[in-house]
């Protein structure tokens, strides 16, 4: 049986699970809104919410999508009691969490959640080029039109701001400085591309698509203010073989199976970005007729 991890109406899980009942793979699918009890039968651990329910052992697979199991936990009333009841509970849950981890897998609930930061500094240990970085709270030493900003979150989508519904925080180059200090901001050096390359990673094979946003100033600095008007020409790429070397690398590095990373190309050069495990992988798999989803549905 395969566990499915995921967040309620997740469009690219929906498009896995299609090509799990094709193949004849029973699976579970849990969402973000389900709350478990943790139980024993028979000396058996045993998971049940109002939605679904398992037994750990009967579980092959895990793919982490999104969301996460989550518990609900018995309170007492003596404070002592409530207090180490509550660390019982969380080492019991840490051990279900871990245990299914200890599965097949794509990703894994308990390392989800990447440091950029972090992650700028392992890909620069496995010799990959990264653009020059640096945090600061103020714009001194700045170089205006060639450098750019973006968040260090991973929440880049910011509710009712501004009067709008959503609002979406892109990379945008810095074309003037501040007169005042405020909260320690990312900058990175701006490289002028030839164009960017999206690699899917899937527990050591790579799928490259190459993006040529340059010549669209819309899509320029991020191609994600995607033109619907005159879209982006997006091909399938093959990646230099010593790059792939180093993706697989920088993942095992950083525990992770399975991700979108994000390149530049600038002349002989590829430059490294970012990398999101969770990211969306649907529409560059289509147009490069790359078929992801029944690659993740085959690999479970």
């Amino acid at each position: 049986m395969i566990l499915i991890l995921s967040a309620n109406q997740e469009t690219t899980t929906n498009e896995v699970i299609k090509w799990l009942k094709a193949l004849g793979k029973p699976f579970i699918r849990i969402h973000e809104d389900e709350i478990f009890e943790i139980t024993a039968h028979q000396n058996r651990i045993f998971l049940q919410s109002q939605r679904n329910s398992f037994y750990i052992e009967d579980i092959s697979s895990v793919w982490y999508r999104r969301g996460g199991l989550q518990f609900r936990r018995k309170e007492y009333e003596n404070p002592s009691i409530n207090a180490h009841m509550n660390e019982t509970q969380y080492w019991l849950e840490d051990y279900v969490i871990k245990m299914l981890e200890m599965k097949k897998h794509i990703n894994k609930q308990s390392n989800s959640h990447l440091n950029k930061l972090l992650v700028l500094e392992k890909a620069k240990k496995v010799d990959l080029k990264v653009p020059s970085y640096y945090l600061a709270e103020n714009t001194e030493q700045l170089i205006v039109n060639k450098t750019i900003t973006k968040s260090i979150a991973e929440n880049i989508i910011l509710k009712s701001v501004g009067g709008f519904s959503e609002g979406i925080l892109y990379t945008s180059l810095v074309t003037e400085k501040e007169r005042e200090n405020f909260f320690i901001t990312f900058f990175q050096e701006m490289i002028e591309k030839d164009f960017e390359v999206r690699a899917f990673y899937l527990h050591g094979k790579i799928w490259a698509t190459a993006i040529f946003s340059q010549n669209d100033k819309k899509t320029q600095l991020d191609h994600r203010k995607y033109n619907h008007e005159v879209p982006n020409r997006n091909v399938r790429y093959n990646l230099p073989r010593e790059i792939e070397e180093k993706i697989h690398i920088l993942m095992q590095e950083l525990d992770i199976n399975c991700g979108s990373l994000d390149f530049i190309k600038a002349k002989n050069d590829f430059y490294f970005l970012e990398i999101n495990p969770v990211g969306q992988f649907l529409g560059l798999s289509a147009i490069c007729n790359y078929a992801l989803e029944k690659e993740i549905a085959e690999y479970l």
